[in-house]
C-alpha cells in the first residue's frame, strides 16, 4: 500500500503522540532510529505524520518507551489502523484537497458533530441542485466535469447520516440561510422542504437563530466541532480566505463556547422545524 500523498490530521496525531513519547523518556531521534534499525530520518517522518508507521514499528516504539498498558497500546493501534484506513473518499483522491479529505474522514469517524452556519446550508444537507449552485460561485474556473465530481463526493458525505450508528448531527441555522435564495425560489423551495425531512431524523437537530436575536457569539462565520471516539482529541473547524483551519483540543473549546452561546438564543427544534417550513410556505406563493 503506498503512502498518503498528504499528512492527514490522524497521521499528525499519531506522530505527535510517539515524539512526546520519546522526549518524556529523554530519547533523541537516533536512539529510537537505533532501536528499530532505521535511519533518523524515518523516524522523523513517524513523528510528522510525513509517512504513517506500521503496527511492527509502532509496537517496537511503545515497548522502548515503557507503554504497558493494554488499553493505551490499543488506542495507539487504533490511531494507527485510522491513519492506514481506506474510505469513500480515496476514489477522489487528486480531485479534492487533502483538508476535505480530512473533513469527510472527521465527519465520518465522528460521534458528534455540532455547528453554526451563516452563509450557506452545511453540505450534509444540501440537494444537489443547491449544491451544484454553490460550488459553480465558488469553483468559477472549473468545468462541468469537475463540478459533476464534487457534487458526488458531497452527495457521498451525506451517507454518513444513514446507516445503524450514525453520529449526531447538531446545528445552528442563522434565519439568513433560509432566507437566501440560492439558486432562486424555486431551488431553495426544494433545499427548504429537504431541510424539514432532514430534520425527522432521530440523529438530527437543526436550531434556527432569528435575525431578531441581533448580534452574537458566532459573528466569526461558520465552523463545526468534532468530537471523535476516545483516543482522538477534540477538534473544531473553520475556513477562512486561506484555508480550512483545524484546531484541536483544549484550544478547540473556544468554537464550543460560541456554540453554546448561540444555542441559548435559538428557537426549540420543533419551533425551528415549523419556521423553515413557513419560509417555505412563503417563497412558494
Amino acid at each position: 500500500m503506498a503512502a498518503v500523498k498528504w499528512v492527514t490530521l490522524r497521521s499528525q496525531w499519531l506522530g505527535q503522540q510517539l515524539r512526546d513519547l520519546r522526549e518524556a523518556n529523554g530519547l533523541i531521534l537516533k536512539d529510537a532510529a537505533e532501536y528499530l534499525q532505521r535511519d533518523p530520518g524515518t523516524v522523523s517522518r513517524f513523528e510528522t505524520g510525513g509517512y504513517p508507521i506500521r503496527r511492527p514499528d509502532l509496537l517496537a516504539l511503545l515497548d522502548l518507551y515503557g507503554v504497558a498498558d493494554p488499553r493505551r497500546r490499543e488506542e495507539f493501534v487504533r490511531l494507527s489502523q485510522e491513519v492506514w484506513k481506506k474510505g469513500w473518499w480515496d476514489g477522489y483522491d487528486g480531485e479534492v484537497t487533502g483538508a476535505l479529505v480530512d473533513f469527510a474522514w472527521l465527519e465520518a469517524r465522528s460521534l458528534e458533530i455540532r455547528g453554526f452556519d451563516s452563509m450557506i446550508l452545511p453540505g450534509l444537507f444540501q440537494t444537489p441542485r443547491y449544491a451544484r449552485v454553490v460550488i459553480s460561485t465558488l469553483e468559477r474556473d472549473a468545468n462541468e466535469a469537475q463540478i459533476d465530481r464534487w457534487i458526488e463526493f458531497r452527495m457521498g458525505r451525506q451517507k454518513i447520516l444513514e446507516g445503524e450508528n450514525p453520529p449526531r448531527f447538531m446545528v445552528i441555522l442563522d434565519e439568513a440561510v433560509l432566507r437566501r435564495e440560492v439558486g432562486g425560489r424555486e431551488c431553495q423551495v426544494e433545499q427548504l422542504r429537504h431541510l424539514v425531512d432532514q430534520a425527522a431524523r432521530p440523529n438530527v437537530e437543526i436550531r434556527v437563530l432569528p435575525l431578531s436575536v441581533g448580534v452574537h457569539a458566532c459573528v466569526t462565520g461558520a465552523f463545526r466541532i468534532f468530537t471523535l471516539g476516545e483516543g482522538f482529541p477534540g477538534v473544531g473547524y473553520a475556513e477562512t480566505p486561506k484555508g480550512a483551519i483545524y484546531v484541536e483540543s483544549p484550544d478547540s473549546e473556544s468554537f464550543v463556547r460560541m456554540y453554546e452561546e448561540a444555542l441559548k438564543l435559538t428557537l426549540s427544534p420543533e419551533e425551528s422545524v415549523e419556521f423553515i417550513a413557513a419560509i417555505a410556505r412563503e417563497l412558494s406563493r
